[in-house]
């Protein structure tokens, strides 16, 4: 009997993630990608992570990780 493997959450934060969490628009999406990663001292080919980008915006990480399952 084999064991169903478990999907892990997504670690990272996207622009079109940021986009339908925020409802902003593709360019606002990325500025503030990228003005998330100049706050942690991240380079431009860094991933931004769930808990940074909560972090920065004070959105509950809870929230972000239940709507992103969706």
């Amino acid at each position: 009997m084999s064991v169903p493997r478990r999907i892990p959450r997504r670690l990272v934060v996207y622009p079109k993630d940021v986009e339908n969490i925020t409802g902003r628009k593709d360019r606002t999406a990325r500025t503030l990608i990228q003005n998330i990663r100049k706050a942690f001292g991240k380079q431009k080919h860094q991933f931004i992570t769930i808990k940074e980008f909560c972090t920065y915006t004070g959105i509950d990480e809870d929230l972000v990780h239940d709507y992103l399952l969706d």
